[in-house]
């Protein structure tokens, strides 16, 4: 499992400085989990499928990167809902954790898909992630499994929640200069729900953006 660069749970809209996920001690939490974007609009029954969300980078019309190394494999394995602008805050909140795992490989909290798929706590979550990895000295390898998908908008149709399931059993620390793989017993710590706020990108068309992150970890509902 990816060891957990940070122990402390503190909610984002103070200091973003929640975990993306991994094992270790340490439960994140934001103080807000109750709080979500479209709140008392119906959400939508978790589907599974093996379908992704997100079309390659160079198929993009934004022309951003979001490749990533062939040893760390980010599978969403989720459906894409009815509704056009639900659809399009999904595939961006894949590209989101995607330029995060970038970001980590490139070691910099500076590259064009880290700014492009972030904004506010988001951006601010996004480099606390990154920043964590490198002080450390860490990459990642191996498999992240994002399942368990539900989008649901607020009334004025400019931002969607995404939230969804990761699990991280398969998914390893790595050493950058020692290459050694981090690996611990497989435990509840893996699992983790995600809630991803989405605002559209005021003037850029069918571009989306992280803007709030809230991480429950060890979701026993993940299992």
């Amino acid at each position: 499992m990816e060891r957990r660069p940070l122990p402390v749970a503190v909610a984002l809209t103070a200091t973003a400085a929640l975990l993306l996920t991994a094992c270790g001690s340490g439960d994140d939490k934001s103080a807000d989990n109750d709080k979500i974007a479209g709140a008392g609009q119906e959400e939508k029954t978790p589907k599974e499928s093996a379908t992704p969300p997100a079309a390659p980078a160079e198929d993009r019309p934004d022309g951003v990167d979001v490749s990533l190394p062939k040893d760390m494999n980010l599978v969403f394995d989720w459906e894409k809902p009815k509704d056009k602008n639900e659809a399009a805050a999904m595939d961006d909140a894949a590209n989101f954790i995607r330029a995060i795992y970038r970001g980590v490989d490139k070691r910099t909290t500076k590259d064009a898909a880290v700014t492009a798929y972030a904004t506010g706590d988001g951006l601010r979550y996004a480099k606390t992630q990154i920043n964590a990895r490198l002080e450390g000295g860490w990459t990642a390898t191996g498999t992240r499994r994002h399942y368990q998908d539900t989008t649901r908008s607020a009334p004025n149709g400019n931002s969607v929640e995404v939230a969804f399931c990761v699990d991280s059993s398969k998914f390893y620390g790595k050493e950058v200069k020692t290459g050694k793989i981090l690996k611990s017993k497989p435990s509840i710590a893996d699992f983790d729900h995600f809630r991803i706020v989405m605002v559209k990108f005021p003037t850029g068309e069918g571009l989306w953006q992280a803007s709030k992150v809230f991480v429950e970890s060890k979701a026993e509902k993940c299992q």
